[in-house]
Parts: structure tokens; sequence; C-alpha cells
């Protein structure tokens, strides 16, 4: 049974290029800070743009970096069945403990299809290892639902795990009433997690987490609380980390020469912007992904900036494993240098 807090790293890029040495290093924070799980060229790690050689070698570096200090997922989903197979196989022989596969975007897939022509190929082929499926809707514009996430786990001994990004508490409790108390359900979203694990009808196992990029050590902990029913601890732990969960979707108000209008900057352009700030390895995000507005990164530092003053623990952390300053990063206007556009 796959539980605690995962990590969906982000991949760190140079230039354009994939910064293999900084993805080490931030393999390294994780695990130093108690890290449960790492999740290599998932969403998060911009699989989208990832040529397939890139995703290969960042999920074979994780791998080698995890081996017996945690455990290892591979991002290993597409929106092609044989794409996804040829992937996970890479993903397997690798050394990977377990894959996650979103279910296929785009072309939009029934439920029934998804489990039958997606899902079921690649448990049948890898009863090895753990296969995940990755349900996130509101990227994919499909999903699996309970009923069918039940059949594959009386089928498969390997498929006995979720990713839940619905939202949508109602969905969660019919995962666990089709798919029983043995079964996991792990958050794919930060600020569902306390409620998803403290719901008596939803009982989730942990996280897959993008706050954690930046603050593996307070998640970590928080989730552990929460797994032990210690909540008044946890609970603490949650009030400080509650501003960081803003950075997975930040919204502005823009002004263009016809009129106002809303930006999102979505997963992980806020989380990854923040990195760089703080002197991490991270990088730009590779194309169609850029940059923040002006607005945008304001938001970013008034997060930020909230949790350094009223939770400074949360990035000690970060602070000593990169050695920096955390006030002099977020108050270092040269440090936003690059980071956002000047005008719209």
């Amino acid at each position: 049974m796959i539980k605690g807090c995962h990590t969906a790293i982000i991949t760190p890029f140079t230039d354009d290029d994939v910064d293999y040495i900084g993805l080490e290093k931030l393999t390294d924070f994780q695990i130093k800070n108690g890290i449960n799980g790492i999740v290599a060229a998932g969403t998060t790690g911009e699989s989208p743009t990832l040529a397939w050689y890139e995703h290969n070698k960042v999920i074979e570096t994780t791998a080698k970096k995890t081996k017996g200090n945690c455990i290892c997922i591979a991002g290993t989903g597409s929106n092609n069945t044989k794409e996804a197979i040829e992937g996970t196989k890479f993903a397997v022989d690798a050394g990977v403990d377990a894959v996650l596969l979103v279910d296929p975007y785009y072309n939009g897939p029934s439920s029934l299809e998804i489990r039958r022509e997606y899902i079921e190929p690649i448990a049948t082929a890898f009863p090895e290892v753990q296969i995940i499926p990755y349900i996130i809707p509101g990227r994919t514009g499909t999903m699996m639902f309970p009923e069918d996430l039940a059949i594959l786990a009386d089928k498969f001994d390997n498929v006995r795990t979720v990713k839940e990004a619905t939202g949508d508490l109602e969905n969660m409790k019919k995962t666990r009433h089709c798919c029983g108390n043995d079964y996991s359900i792990l958050s794919g979203d930060d600020s569902m997690i306390f409620k998803m694990m403290t719901d008596p009808e939803v009982k989730a196992a942990g996280l897959i987490s993008v706050t954690s990029n930046i603050a593996p050590k307070a998640m970590a902990e928080m989730v552990y609380y929460l797994g032990e029913g210690n909540i008044a601890e946890a609970e603490k732990l949650h009030t400080a980390l509650k501003p960081l969960f803003g950075l997975v979707t930040v919204i502005t108000n823009e002004t263009t020469p016809y009129g106002k209008i809303e930006c999102r900057a979505r997963n992980p352009l806020a989380a990854k912007t923040l990195m760089a700030i703080l002197g991490m390895p991270s990088g730009k995000c590779r194309s169609p992904m850029g940059k923040m507005t002006k607005n945008g990164i304001e938001k970013v530092l008034e997060i930020a900036n909230t949790v350094q003053t009223n939770n400074p623990e949360v990035f000690r952390p970060l602070a000593e494993f990169f050695n920096v300053d955390i006030d002099a990063r977020l108050n270092d206007p040269e440090n936003l240098d690059g980071l956002y556009y000047k005008d719209y």
C-alpha cells in the first residue's frame, strides 16, 4: 500500500536543457528531509515538453538517487497506450517502484475505454510494479470513474492506488466505498490533503505534492501526523503551509489594450518561479509555458513573505541545504530578473 508524502519533483533546466546535476541535488534535498517518495517526470516535472529521451533520463537519474532511500514513482502516462507501454518498460528496467498513468488527455476515451484499453494492458505487462491511475479531469478532459477503479482493484494486485485530483469529495467517497478499506487514495491536490485524510469516508493515505518541492520536511511531517491521527500537530503545520498551496494556480487580473482579462499561472510556473527566487536549481519553464506577470510575481512574493514572517521554520531546511538567506533572496530585486513579463 502506497502512503505518505511524495514529491512531484520539478525538472530543472539550464537554458533549455535538462539540468541533471540540479535534479540530483533537488532529489538529495527531498531525501534528507524525510519525503516518502519522489515522482519523476510527472506533469509538475513538465513531462508534456520533455522529449522521450529526456523523460527517460530524468526517470533513470531519479531512480538511481532514490534507491534505498525512498520509493520512486515514474510518470509514464500518455494519450497513446503504445507510447505509455514503452515508457513504462524503460521505467521498470530503471528500477522504479511504481508508475503514474494520467488519464489520456484530449482524445477523451470513456472510463470503460481508459480501463480496458489503457490501464489493463499496462498492468498485465508489468505485474512487478504498482500502477497508479491519475485522475485529473480539469487537465485531461476525461476521467476514470470509481466503479472502474474498483474493477481494476479486483482484477489486479498491482492496481490498488489512485492519485485523486478531481477536487470532488463525493467522488473520493465513492472510490472508498467501491474499492474498500485496503485501497490507497493519494491526494493530487495539496490544499485538499487535510480534508481527505481526516474525512472518515475518504481516509486518504497521503499525497503527491507540489509544495514539498519547497518545503519537504514540513509537508512530510504534516502527512505523518495526519496518518497517526495527531490532528493537533498536523493542523499547526497545515496552517503554516497553507499560503504555499496558493502557488499551484496563481490568478491575477491583467489590463490589455482591449480591456481586463483573467490570467492563470498554472502549475508548475509559480512554484518554479519561487524556487528560482530562493536560489534552488529550477530554471524557467519550457515553452509554451513562460513567465509570471508582474502582478503574479508580486503574489508569489507575498505568499513567500507571509510564510517567512509567520513560520520561518518552514523554509529553514531549504536555507540550510542550499546555503541561502531567505530574507535576502526575497528582498533583492535582482533575483526577479527575467522571471516575469514587464508588460502584458
